[in-house]
C-alpha cells in the first residue's frame, strides 16, 4: 500500500531550511527561539552538497531536538494507538520516524534562497503558537503556524501550513491505509516498512 507524502506539508519542512530574518538569541530557549534556531541550523547544516546518509543523519539529530516526535507519532497513529500491542507500537514509533526523515531530508537540497520570518507567537491553550511566513519570488507568502509545546523544553507537535494542520493531515493518510487493510495496524507497518526501505 502506498503511504504519500501530500503537497501542502512539504511546505512544512520548507521553513525550517529557510535562514531566519530574524537573529536567534542566546537567552534560555523559547518557543520563537526555538523555532529561529531551529531554521538557522537547519540551512548551516543541511543545504549545500551533503551526502544523502550524512544529510538524513543530521535532519534527525534535528527532528528530534526540535519536535517531540513521540507525541506527533501517536497523534497520527490516532486511536489505533490504543488498538496496537506494545511491541507494534515500538516499531511504528521507530518507523514513523524514519518515514519523517527520509521523506523530508532529500528537500534541503532543492533549497533555491526563499526567506523565513517568525512573525509573532500567543499562547493557545496548553501551547504556544509561533506564527511565521515564508517568502519566495513572485508569491504571495506562505502562513506557517508551530505548535509549540512549552514545558520544561520547548518541542513543536505541529505545522499548520496555511489553516492546514501536518499532524492531522498525516493521521487521515494513516487511517486510511490501516483501513484499506481491515481495520489493522499491521497493514500501515507494512506499509511504512515498505516505504522505508531503500
Amino acid at each position: 500500500m502506498r503511504i504519500r507524502l501530500l503537497p501542502r506539508t512539504l511546505l512544512v519542512v520548507a521553513a525550517l531550511l529557510m535562514p531566519p530574518l530574524v537573529e536567534a538569541t542566546a537567552a534560555a530557549q523559547t518557543p520563537r527561539a526555538l523555532i529561529e534556531t531551529l531554521g538557522d541550523k537547519a540551512i548551516k547544516s543541511l543545504t549545500g552538497n551533503v551526502p544523502r546518509a550524512e544529510r538524513e543523519q543530521r535532519f534527525q539529530t534535528l527532528l528530534r531536538d526540535g519536535f517531540d516526535v513521540e507525541a506527533i507519532g501517536r497523534f497520527t497513529l490516532g486511536r489505533y494507538w490504543r488498538q496496537a500491542t506494545p511491541e507494534q507500537q515500538a516499531e511504528y514509533l521507530k518507523l514513523f520516524e524514519r518515514f519523517i526523515v527520509q521523506a523530508y531530508a532529500a528537500r534541503f537540497a532543492e533549497y533555491t534562497g526563499e526567506q523565513f520570518r517568525v512573525t509573532g507567537e500567543r499562547p493557545d491553550g496548553d501551547v504556544v503558537l509561533v506564527q511565521s511566513e515564508i517568502f519566495k519570488a513572485g508569491a504571495p507568502p506562505t502562513k506557517v503556524e508551530w505548535r509549540v509545546a512549552h514545558n520544561s523544553a520547548p518541542k513543536i507537535v505541529d505545522v499548520v501550513v496555511e489553516g492546514v494542520s501536518m499532524a492531522v493531515t498525516q493521521r487521515s493518510e494513516f487511517a486510511a491505509v490501516i483501513q484499506r487493510s481491515g481495520g489493522s495496524v499491521d497493514g500501515l507497518l507494512a506499509a511504512l516498512r515498505s516505504k522505508t526501505s531503500g
